[in-house]
C-alpha cells in the first residue's frame, strides 16, 4: 500500500513524449483508455507489495506496459504460428497453409478491381463461381459443381434445395458431430428436411434403407466418417449399393464426404479414405466435401454432382448467404490449379507434408538439431536436446486414429520449467506451439515450413531474456 500514492495521474502521463507519440500515431481516446486499464493494472498489483518502490520506476513501468499494450492492440490478434505439433490439419491453427500460387493469386486479386462477376469475353454479367466451376469439372469428373463458405453449409444448401419437407434416410452410425458441438442431425433439421435413421450404431445394411423409402422420401444421405471410426462388429453400406438402390428407387445420392481429397497417397499408407473422383465414379449424385482439410485450400463447402441437382442449388435464394467472396474463391482457384498442373506433392504445403519419407523427414531434424546445439551452447539457458522418433497425426477430422511415423527434436530445459518455457514461446510472435510430453518438448518436423528451424531456433536461445 505504501507504493500506491507514487502512481502518476493520467495527465501526468499524457505529458510523457513516448506517449504524445503515441497520441500522434492513434487516437487520442484509445491511448487514453489504454493508460487508465494500465494504470488500473498496476495499482492492483502494487497492493499486495510491501517493499517500496522508487517513484521512477513506477512512472516508467506505466509508460513502458502502455506503448506495449498501445501497440499490440494496433497490431490485431491474428497472427502467424510455427506448428510444431507435427498435427498436419491443426484446426485451432488454421488448418491447411494455403500454397504459394494461391496466395499470390488471392493477393493479385485482392489488391485490383476483378471480373468477380463479369463476363469479359461478351462484357456483361457472369456468374462468380465459373471461375471454379470448370477446374472442378475437370479434376473430379463431375457434371458440375458450385463452392459456399463451408462443408456445413453445402450439406445445408443441398437438403434445402431438394429435400425440405422431405425425409432423408441415413445410417444411425453416420450421424456424426463434426466439431465446435455442430452436428449433422441438427445441420439436417435445419435445413427443413425430416431425418429417418435406419440401422443401427454399429450395422447397417442396404435392406434398412430400401425397407424406410415411401413416398415421402427425396434423398438417400450418406456421411463420410472421416473424423472417428467405429472398429470391430460392423456393417456399413457402401456407396455402390447405395447408389444401385437409389437408381432401383429412383432416388438422388447425397454423399457428404466431408475432408475430400483430390489425390492418392497410397505411398504413405494413407489408402483408406476414398477420393472425391472415386466418389464420383461410384455414382452419387452429390457429393460435399471442405476446401481447406485434405484439399488443402482455403476454407470452403464444395459441392459437385449432377448438373440438374447443382443448377437447381443455384437457384436457391440461400445461396446469397452462403455465397464466398472474390479471395476465398482466388485462393481456391489458385489451389486448384496446382492439382491441374500436376504437381499438389510440390506446391500444396500439406500433400507435401503428408508425402515426406521417413528419410527426408530424419535429414530435416538432423538439420534442426545440429544448427540447434551450435547455436544454443551460448544461450542463457541450459538444454538437453536430442533426435526422437514420433508419431504424427492427419487431424481436421480426416484419418480418424492414423498416426504418421515421425521424427522431430526433444528439449529439456535445465534452468526453465517447462511450463514456462511454452508459455513464453507461444507469446512470441511468431509464436511456436509445440508438443509437451514427460516434462521435455517436442518439435516434429514435419509440420514446420521453410524458414521455420532458424525462428524457431533463435526463439528458444532467446528464452528468459524478457
Amino acid at each position: 500500500m505504501i507504493n500506491l500514492k507514487k502512481i502518476p495521474s493520467i495527465d501526468e502521463i499524457l505529458t510523457q513524449e513516448e506517449i504524445l507519440q503515441l497520441i500522434t500515431r492513434y487516437k487520442r481516446d484509445f491511448v487514453v483508455e489504454t493508460a487508465r486499464t494500465i494504470v488500473a493494472e498496476i495499482r492492483e498489483e502494487l497492493r499486495s507489495v510491501t517493499e517500496e518502490i522508487d517513484k521512477m520506476v513506477v512512472f516508467n513501468n506505466i509508460v513502458e506496459k502502455i506503448k506495449s499494450k498501445a501497440e499490440s492492440s494496433n497490431a490485431g490478434t491474428l497472427q502467424r504460428v510455427i506448428n510444431g505439433t507435427g498435427v498436419v490439419l491443426h484446426t485451432n491453427l488454421g488448418r491447411a497453409p494455403l500454397a504459394e500460387r494461391a496466395i499470390n493469386h488471392m493477393q493479385d486479386i485482392g489488391r485490383s478491381y476483378n471480373n468477380l462477376e463479369m463476363d469479359l469475353d461478351k462484357g456483361e454479367r457472369g456468374s462468380r463461381y465459373y471461375h471454379v466451376e470448370d477446374l472442378l469439372i475437370r479434376l473430379t469428373g463431375a457434371d458440375a459443381a458450385l463452392v459456399v463458405n463451408n462443408n456445413a453449409a453445402a450439406v445445408m444448401l443441398g437438403l434445402t434445395t431438394l429435400a425440405a419437407g422431405k425425409e432423408v434416410i441415413v445410417s444411425r452410425g453416420q450421424l456424426v458431430e463434426i466439431g465446435g458441438a455442430f452436428r449433422i442431425p441438427e445441420v439436417m433439421k435445419l435445413s427443413g428436411a425430416r431425418l429417418v435413421e435406419v440401422g443401427t450404431t454399429n450395422k447397417t445394411y442396404v435392406s434398412d434403407y430400401d425397407q424406410a423409402i415411401n413416398n415421402d422420401t427425396a434423398l438417400l444421405f450418406s456421411a463420410h466418417t472421416s473424423n472417428y471410426q467405429i472398429i470391430g462388429f460392423t456393417s456399413e453400406v457402401s456407396m455402390k449399393e447405395l447408389v444401385s438402390l437409389g437408381k432401383e428407387k429412383g432416388l438422388p445420392v447425397f454423399m457428404d464426404l466431408g475432408s475430400g481429397i483430390l489425390t492418392t497417397l497410397d505411398d504413405g499408407g494413407l489408402s483408406a479414405e476414398p477420393t472425391v473422383q472415386e466418389c464420383v465414379k461410384a455414382g452419387a449424385d452429390i457429393i460435399t466435401f471442405s476446401g481447406d482439410k485434405m484439399l488443402g485450400g482455403p476454407q470452403a463447402g464444395i459441392i459437385v454432382g449432377k448438373k440438374e441437382y447443382i443448377d437447381r442449388m443455384k437457384k436457391n435464394q440461400l445461396l446469397r448467404a452462403l455465397r464466398v467472396d472474390k479471395l476465398i474463391l482466388s485462393a481456391l482457384e489458385g489451389t486448384l490449379l496446382e492439382y491441374l498442373s500436376g504437381h499438389p506433392r510440390q506446391n500444396i504445403p500439406i500433400i507435401r507434408m503428408l508425402s515426406y519419407s521417413r528419410e527426408q523427414m530424419e535429414d530435416r531434424a538432423e538439420n534442426l538439431l545440429r544448427l540447434m546445439e551450435a547455436r544454443l551452447k551460448d544461450s542463457n539457458t541450459q538444454h538437453a536436446i536430442r533426435l526422437v522418433a514420433l508419431e504424427d497425426m492427419i487431424g481436421g477430422g480426416a484419418y480418424p486414429n492414423y498416426k504418421l511415423p515421425g521424427v522431430g527434436v526433444e528439449i529439456e530445459f535445465e534452468d526453465i520449467s517447462l511450463e514456462k518455457a511454452a508459455k513464453e514461446l507461444r507469446l512470441r510472435n511468431p509464436a511456436l506451439v509445440a508438443r509437451r510430453q514427460d516434462n521435455k518438448m517436442l518439435i516434429s518436423v514435419r509440420t514446420l515450413l521453410p524458414g521455420d528451424e532458424q525462428e524457431i531456433i533463435e526463439m528458444i536461445a532467446g528464452l528468459g531474456d524478457r
